[in-house]
């Protein structure tokens, strides 16, 4: 049997509370997993927001290995505070929350003890990270329509009608969607608009609904991918954009979608954002900027 001193230390900092609270039942088989590759494990379970980011900034550097059980708010969490501290420490991730779109981009299984046994043998590669203003994302900052949708839906609905469950459901909420008056600067180009849906992307996957190709995203080459939905005319505009985005066919003249890694966005001040799902802070002028493969991640 090694030493204390032999072993590799982890900090498992879990949220109790994420998706359906079933990370609890589980912990102690995931921390037997761990043990049982040579790791002395320390949990920092969170009580209130932003425990998260205080135990990887204050501590993280102090472990070999950071992982996180949570969804993925308590990932954003961990990841800025991987970055404010100056953290170089290598993080897996078994996701517990109820869409789990970073574990949908990097494979990572949805099973808890499967996505352990999986950070024990997996490797680590590196991946890009967002930065707004003061903030970070992992894989999104958004605004406006759609996010609602894989949340609302009826699971019956979606089983039996696929993508035109979520077009009804979309045309039904028609009434409550805004358009923004945006414009981006990004590179020697520019666009302006009135939106109805943005997202600064580095995942294939977006609120559980909004998929874009594999073929395009990749997560370590320094480049967001941008999806801008226009303000639609009519039903049928919006029939097309809706089936547009679900599709991964964006021929459409309300929808573009291009690639940046870096982007000066003026907007109205009051406009709610979404950074990896949690709210980012307002302002009439944003910077988005790419740091390319700023997290190591075991997967």
């Amino acid at each position: 049997m090694k030493t204390f001193s032999q072993l590799k230390r982890l900090m498992l900092i879990i949220n109790p509370v994420s998706g359906r609270r079933t990370s609890l039942r589980f912990l102690p088989d995931i921390i037997n997993i761990f043990a049982q590759k040579d790791y002395a494990v320390t949990v920092f379970p969170t009580a209130k927001r932003g425990d998260a980011t205080d135990f990887a900034r204050y501590y993280g550097s102090e472990f070999d290995l950071i992982v996180c059980i949570g969804g993925d708010g308590t990932l954003n969490e961990v990841i800025t505070g991987i970055v404010n501290g100056g953290c170089q420490t290598p993080l897996g991730y078994i996701p517990s929350g109820s869409t789990n779109d970073f574990a949908a981009c990097h494979g990572i299984s949805s099973d808890m003890l499967t996505a352990a046994h999986d950070i024990v043998s997996g490797k680590p590669k590196s991946i890009d990270i967002g930065k707004f203003g003061d903030q970070y994302f992992s894989y999104v900052a958004a605004f406006g329509a759609f996010s609602w949708l894989s949340y609302t839906t009826p699971q019956n609905l979606k089983n039996a009608l696929g993508h035109t469950a979520y077009l009804l459901d979309a045309v039904k909420d028609l009434p409550k969607i805004k358009a923004h008056h945006l414009r981006l600067d990004f590179g020697d180009f520019s666009c302006e608009g009135d939106y109805i849906f943005g997202a600064v992307c580095n995942s294939t996957s977006v609120a559980g609904t909004i998929t874009l190709p594999k073929t395009v995203v990749d997560t370590d080459d320094g480049k967001f991918e941008v999806l801008l939905v226009h303000e639609p005319r009519t039903i049928i505009d919006f029939q097309g954009i809706i089936l547009g985005v679900l599709t991964q066919d964006y021929s459409s003249p309300f929808l573009d979608f291009f690639q940046a890694s870096e982007l000066k966005i003026t907007a109205p001040k009051k406009l709610d954002w979404s950074l990896d799902g949690e709210r980012g802070s307002g302002a009439e002028s944003h910077k988005i900027e790419n740091l390319p493969g700023r997290l190591t991640l075991i997967c």
